[in-house]
């Protein structure tokens, strides 16, 4: 995969959907392309994350505790919060057929923040906007307004 289609890929990842072009080329460049194996674990539950996928194509399959809770396809990512915390994957991810992914390790990561510092603000602005859709549909009001203190 090619620079400027890994960077139109991004551009349609939601997690990266306030960022610019100099910062979505920055991130593409930093990108490893892969291609795995049906039966490739690409993350392991209880393991410490060090990297974020994004699918191209193919399928994976999320479990806990052994137990199937998604499927993941094209335009599907997991590991963000591996590159912000570094702590244990809470869930296995196994393709499920033949897959390409992108791969962004924790010091890639780290490298392009250091270069461009507003793309970890701007994915955290996102992340905090989902955080507050999922917390409008599965909290009650007063529970929201308790947590908010």
């Amino acid at each position: 995969m090619r620079k400027d289609e890994r960077i139109e890929f991004l551009r349609r990842v939601w997690l990266f959907e306030r960022c610019s072009n100099k910062e979505l080329a920055l991130l593409a460049t930093n990108t490893t392309p892969l291609h795995v194996k049906a039966g490739s674990v690409l993350a392991r539950e209880g393991d410490i994350g060090r990297e974020f996928f994004v699918v191209v194509s193919g399928k994976a399959i999320v479990s806990r505790n052994g137990i199937e809770i998604g499927v993941l396809g094209a335009g599907s990512f997991f590991g963000e919060m591996a590159l912000l915390d570094r702590e244990p994957r809470s869930a296995t991810v196994t393709a499920s057929e033949p897959s390409e992914v992108l791969v962004l390790t924790a010091q890639a990561f780290t490298n392009v923040v250091d270069t461009m510092p507003s793309v970890d603000r701007k994915m955290l602005t996102v992340l905090a906007s989902r955080l507050r859709d999922v917390e409008a549909k599965y909290l009650p009001e007063n529970e929201r307004l308790l947590a908010r203190h």
